[in-house]
């Protein structure tokens, strides 16, 4: 299990919200958290300690009047650890190769892929021709069904797919990505425990690498984590962090993963 960071970025600013309050219209959603630190100075702090491939994230709309600016900070961020970071939020066939070339290491996708509440698998063979499989995260975010299952949210998670979450979708993408990151979305930024049930699902797949992000709020969370995930499914922790006004010490996350 690795500790992958994060620097969310909404309305041009470092924050934590609550996932599933985020809405376009208005550029509004829940905040835990607003940063008054820029995106790069979380950026430079992670380089200090080591932490690779954690996740640059653009929480706008593309056409939102905010957009321009948050898009700043993320390559801020970009330029103060080169290779250090994954970022994802408006990624196309189209950009994809720009955000590469300005420090990048993985673009992280998702409602370019799942357009329509389906796989575009022709969009998926357009992603692959511009940057490689190995610059490749797919983001299989999901909301809990009423059934049991989960199904992938696109469109900054207001919207779902007919996709289901399972070990067999991870067989079909596997192909066209370096890794997954699924953000457990009924939960994200409520600090409250994690998605047990999607947890053991991802720690009973044997693949690629696997980030889960959603509901950490303690390190008795992280112990659990580690043993339903087999203790090969990677963390993102936000709100609870200290570094975001929460009670889990930054340094010692970093010392216990």
């Amino acid at each position: 299990m690795e500790f992958r960071p994060c620097i969310d970025i909404h309305n041009g600013k470092v924050k934590q919200i609550v996932g599933s309050s985020l809405r376009d219209a208005g550029d509004t959603a829940a905040e835990n958290f607003v940063s008054e630190r820029s995106a790069a100075d979380f950026a430079a702090l992670y380089r200090t300690k080591g932490l690779r491939g954690g996740h640059v994230i653009l929480l706008n709309a593309v056409d939102s009047e905010y957009y321009a600016a948050t898009k700043v900070q993320a390559l801020a961020a970009l330029a103060a650890y080169p290779g250090g970071l994954q970022i994802g939020g408006g990624i196309t066939a189209d950009n994809a190769a720009d955000f590469i070339a300005a420090g990048a290491s993985h673009v992280i996708v998702t409602s370019y892929v799942f357009a329509g509440g389906k796989i575009r698998f022709d969009r998926l063979e357009r992603l692959v021709q511009a940057v490689g499989k190995e610059h490749i995260v797919l983001d299989l975010s999901c909301k809990r069904q009423p059934d049991g299952a989960y199904c992938v949210a696109t469109d900054r998670w207001q919207h779902l797919t007919d996709e289901r979450v399972c070990t067999e979708l991870f067989d079909r993408l596997a192909d066209y990505a370096d890794e997954f990151l699924i953000h457990a979305v009924d939960v994200e930024g409520k600090s409250r425990g994690i998605e047990r049930d999607l947890v053991t699902m991802l720690g009973g797949w044997d693949g690629i690498p696997v980030t889960y992000a959603g509901g950490v709020g303690s390190f008795a969370d992280l112990d659990e984590l580690r043993t339903l995930g087999n203790d090969r499914v990677n963390v993102t922790i936000g709100s609870a962090l200290d570094l975001f006004g929460g009670p889990l010490e930054f340094e010692k996350v970093c010392a216990y993963i």
